[in-house]
């Protein structure tokens, strides 16, 4: 009758073991949430400062294609709260000194101001106009800025490759029917390169839920090492609906904090 007192007494003796070996073993990292995600691809995407000469291909239905030069140059502001960015274009002649200046906030609408040459004169583009065209091409303005992360609800759909980058496919819809008709979508889905945590593909519905716009990214290079942030040299934005196609290449892309502050006033538009 000993015998089996001292099995269960030797047993608990392991179990005790075990118990006090399992704390040291490496516990498995919980996975991001899909606004965790998000808020990070915004933090990443944003440099100190830097220049950049972008060409900007547009093609049309009819497989006609135009090309425009455009100089560009970014800068933090208020902590990181505030990104300026500047684009010039340099040709063809019929936009040849066209800028656009931005004023891209964190937690309240944009500012941007355009300058048309031919008219000698800066115009305002409002908040709720952000689904306009940036010049022509099928990027709205909006496309091109840092959406305000609590004006979004998003949700974590699954996990796939793209493009050879293990990726988090996420959901993006607007918290309200005013950020809705602001932006022209009813709904975003992205998938976000686990590794760098930028955007490499997305995918943009209509007001009334048709797929609108499919982006493709690439080339996407690490150009602040210390803080990891990374950017796209080339973006592409297909509609979907009347097969219209604009490519932005980036090219010379500096890393350049000390960009000058008098490159983002309405001033410098007009020189």
């Amino acid at each position: 009758m000993k015998r089996p007192v001292q099995n269960a007494f030797v047993s608990s003796i392991t179990l005790a073991a075990i118990a006090v070996a399992l704390p040291h073993a490496p516990a498995r990292a919980a996975e991001p949430s899909a606004k965790d995600i998000m808020e990070k691809v915004t933090v990443t995407r944003k440099l100190d400062g830097s220049e950049a000469v972008v060409k900007m291909t547009v093609t049309d239905d009819k497989k006609q294609t135009r090309e425009r030069d455009i100089t560009m140059a970014t800068k933090l502001y208020d902590g990181g709260k505030t990104e300026k960015r500047i684009y010039r274009f340099l040709s063809p002649a019929d936009v040849q000194g066209t800028s656009v200046l931005v004023f891209d906030y964190e937690t309240k609408a944009d500012d941007v101001w355009i300058y048309l040459p031919a008219l000698r004169k800066t115009r305002r583009v409002v908040s709720s106009q952000k689904s306009q065209s940036f010049m022509g091409s099928e990027f709205s303005y909006g496309d091109l800025n840092i959406p305000a992360i609590d004006d979004f609800d998003y949700k974590l759909v699954k996990e796939e490759p793209f493009g050879g980058e293990a990726c988090y496919v996420i959901d993006v819809t607007p918290k309200s029917k005013e950020v809705g008709e602001s932006e022209g979508y009813s709904k975003k889905t992205y998938w976000v390169s686990k590794d760098k945590f930028a955007v490499v593909r997305g995918l943009f519905y209509d007001k009334d839920g048709k797929l609108l716009n499919e982006l493709v990214t690439g080339n996407i290079k690490l150009l602040d090492a210390k803080n990891k942030r990374y950017r796209p040299m080339h973006m592409e934005m297909i509609n979907k609906q009347n097969g219209r196609k604009s490519v932005f290449d980036s090219s010379k892309v500096t890393f350049a904090p000390n960009t000058k502050d008098e490159f983002f006033t309405t001033a410098y538009l007009e020189r």
